[in-house]
């Protein structure tokens, strides 16, 4: 990561992260499930905007803002990511002011806040450079990690493996680009709802992980769709009895011209297809924001 001149400013992208597989493999002991995922991202996301500042602040603008109105400072991810920075290296970093443009819809299956602590960590790095610790990368994978289980991957921004509880990352050969479209019907859906649904006790474990072994390097996007079929969500079931919309958004994919593979990202409600073909993801989209006007529709590649 390079730095920056610490008097200007600097904007990143935070893209929606999609769980293209997602399997719950145990419940420890301490509560927390183990997790086997297919991790991708998009080319949609939120617009983060950082400046050197006196004090810590934050703007929300865009289209879904205001699910963020009521948000106490403290619990907000973005001004967590920024203090958590400077605590740990006071000497290195500084208070920001933060323009955080909301693009994607909130409690979604996204990894929006995530994405977005992700965007502070890297932004911040680059603003004022990493400092000179040997510890610095594992420290910050740590620091990632306690704001929260999606942020470690975010931070590498790139198709992985996420295991653990979102500890263990591996980083894949770049995906092909798999066309798709992402739906979010406007209905946030809790996270800790959806595993209390799933019903697993402490202690036990679950079903098996991801299927072994992931397509090569040089996989094309019918040996990834291949293989994808393969897989699951396991929290798809506890999260459309938690929000039966979600059924609804999954039937509409699966009735869209083309689709190959219609599947709920994370914990929900944001639900997608994938396709063969850019065109037909980008006409399918068409047809279903026709559809469903009121729905959040894109079509974009993931990888």
């Amino acid at each position: 990561m390079s730095a920056a001149d610490p008097s200007g400013s600097i904007t990143l992208t935070a893209p929606a992260k999609v769980n293209l597989a997602l399997h719950v493999t145990a419940r420890r002991a301490d509560g927390y499930h183990e997790l086997d995922s297919l991790v991708a991202f998009a080319d949609v996301g939120d617009v983060l905007t950082l400046r050197p500042a006196a004090d810590f602040s934050l703007e929300v603008t865009g289209p879904f803002a205001a699910a963020l109105a009521g948000v106490p400072a403290e619990d907000n991810l973005v001004l967590k990511a920024a203090r958590c920075l400077v605590q740990a290296w006071p000497g290195r970093f500084s208070p920001v002011h933060m323009r955080l443009e909301k693009r994607l819809p909130v409690a979604a299956g996204i990894g929006g806040g995530s994405a977005d602590a992700a965007a502070v960590l890297a932004g911040m790095i680059r603003l004022f450079g990493p400092p000179p610790d040997e510890t610095f990368d594992d420290r910050l994978r740590a620091l990632a990690l306690e704001l929260g289980a999606d942020v470690p991957v975010c931070l590498q921004g790139r198709a992985c493996r996420m295991e653990g509880i979102g500890e263990r990352i591996t980083p894949l050969p770049a995906l092909p680009g798999l066309p798709a479209v992402l739906v979010n019907p406007g209905v946030p859906v809790s996270t800790p709802a959806v595993f209390a649904r799933l019903g697993l006790t402490p202690g036990k474990a679950a079903g098996s992980g991801l299927t072994d072994p992931l397509p090569p390097a040089d996989a094309g996007i019918a040996q990834w769709l291949e293989w994808l079929s393969t897989c699951r969500n396991d929290l798809e079931a506890p999260a459309k009895a938690e929000a039966p919309v979600i059924g609804a958004c999954l039937e509409a994919l699966a009735a869209l011209p083309g689709v190959r593979l219609v599947r709920m990202s994370g914990s929900g409600a944001t639900c997608f297809a994938l396709f063969d073909q850019a065109d037909a993801a980008e006409a399918a989209a068409r047809l279903l924001e026709g559809r469903h006007p009121d729905w959040w529709v894109t079509a974009n590649r993931l990888g």
